[in-house]
């Protein structure tokens, strides 16, 4: 056998972390709602597709000498076929709470509607919640519940607005009246030019450390859309001038070795957008970074 085989047949894969692991400290959880997405899309494809990519990445970073070994229990998908974010609910809280016994668990959506019943699996009166995202989310909730405003439902639900950052807030993205809302709830924003000026994982390790002074456990909501759509076609809500994907692997990578992080999200992105395979290598990169990141608590 060459070497060049044996190298072949001897390479280890994010994809070989994943499996029934019981005991595992992460575990992986598929929410592909698609429904009342204010833009039609098909976000339902992503768990599918984000699994498949996973082969295609080695546990060893080349930069850092790490090798990752932290094995992810695969729960499987919430089954949400035309299930309206309303009723979307409790099948996905109890997905998520039913994973309470690990460090971290991974909800991979789905459009943003996933995010409340992820917040919800935690514990309202013990939760923060961080998001790196574009958009407020924070449009009226009278017309029903769709992925443009988790946030504003968990505010009604009870969520303090004060335990909630949003951060890669996009120019000509938002507007004045979420803005206002942001403000007058006491959530901590920050713009996309404050990441470009500041650091994004400089904003978030400020930021998890704050909620963490009087959170018991942080949520975190990575609405794929904060990244520069040049480098992020996969998103209908990527705009041009977003944060770098680089900031945002960055970022996740602190995120992950936060150890009051307990859950996080990966939500909307749509294979159907697809460049090439882009949008698939990219969210299989993010979860590269989330386990480099987990893999150094203590």
């Amino acid at each position: 056998m060459t070497m060049e085989a044996s190298e072949a047949l001897g390479w280890r894969s994010i994809a070989d972390l994943l499996g029934d692991h019981p005991d595992a400290r992460v575990a992986l959880v598929g929410a592909p709602l698609n429904e009342r997405s204010l833009t039609p899309g098909r976000c339902d494809l992503a768990p599918k597709t984000f699994r498949a990519v996973l082969p295609r990445f080695s546990t060893y970073d080349v930069e850092t000498g790490l090798d990752l070994s932290t094995r992810v229990h695969d729960a499987g998908d919430v089954p949400l076929k035309a299930v309206s974010p309303a009723d979307a609910l409790t099948p996905i809280r109890e997905a998520v709470a039913a994973q309470a016994n690990r460090a971290l668990t991974v909800l991979i959506g789905g459009n943003n509607a996933v995010t409340r019943p992820g917040v919800h699996a935690l514990g309202l009166e013990r939760v923060g919640l961080l998001t790196l995202d574009a958009h407020f989310d924070l449009r009226d909730v009278d017309q029903g519940l769709t992925n443009g405003n988790p946030i504003r439902a968990l505010l009604d639900d009870g969520l303090d607005g004060r335990r909630i950052s949003q951060i890669g807030l996009a120019p000509f993205a938002n507007t004045r009246r979420a803005h206002e809302k942001a403000r007058a709830a006491g959530i901590s924003v920050f713009t996309a030019a404050d990441c470009r000026r500041e650091g994004t994982a400089a904003i978030v390790a400020r930021e998890l450390d704050r909620l963490a002074a009087f959170c018991d456990a942080i949520y975190v909501d990575v609405d794929i859309d904060v990244i520069d759509r040049s480098q992020w076609p996969a998103s209908p809500g990527a705009r041009p001038g977003g944060v770098s994907l680089q900031d945002v692997l960055e970022a996740t990578r602190v995120v992950g070795s936060h150890p009051k992080v307990r859950a996080i999200d990966l939500t909307e992105y749509d294979p159907s957008l697809e460049v090439g395979d882009l949008g698939a290598l990219t969210a299989g990169r993010w979860f590269c970074e989330l386990l480099a990141g987990f893999q150094s608590r203590a």
